[in-house]
């Protein structure tokens, strides 16, 4: 994988994301993809699975949000970026999240990680 293509994955994510039901998610990922919300959430493994996980996470394909992207590394079958969302109009949820994404030979993404942060997280004092 390069730059490029990590790049376009992610557009086609958001646009998935975006877009009503859940069939072309296997354009996006394996049949056996593993799929982890938070670094020790137990992970919703394949298709059938993340698509149930993906309906039940969006308010809906017209919800309103922006998310920005930047991606941090990419060395070999693997990525990281860092997005940014914000949720409505005004805003009235935002958080920024770390993706780890490996993916197969076919650029399709066979293990993702994400790693969210919203405001207000601090360590304790």
């Amino acid at each position: 994988m390069d730059r490029t293509q990590v790049a376009d994955w992610i557009t086609a994510y958001e646009r998935l994301w975006r877009t009503p039901g859940t069939q072309a998610l296997v354009t996006l990922f394996t049949e056996d993809a593993s799929y982890q919300q938070g670094p020790y959430w137990t992970p919703v493994v394949g298709l059938p699975a993340i698509a149930r996980m993906w309906e039940q996470q969006r308010k809906g394909p017209d919800e309103v949000f922006e998310m920005t992207t930047d991606i941090v590394a990419v060395d070999g079958d693997t990525a990281v970026s860092r997005q940014e969302v914000r949720y409505g109009d005004p805003v009235d949820q935002e958080y920024r999240d770390l993706w780890v994404m490996r993916f197969a030979d076919d650029g399709r993404c066979r293990s993702f990680e994400e790693w969210p942060f919203w405001p207000g997280q601090q360590p304790a004092t």
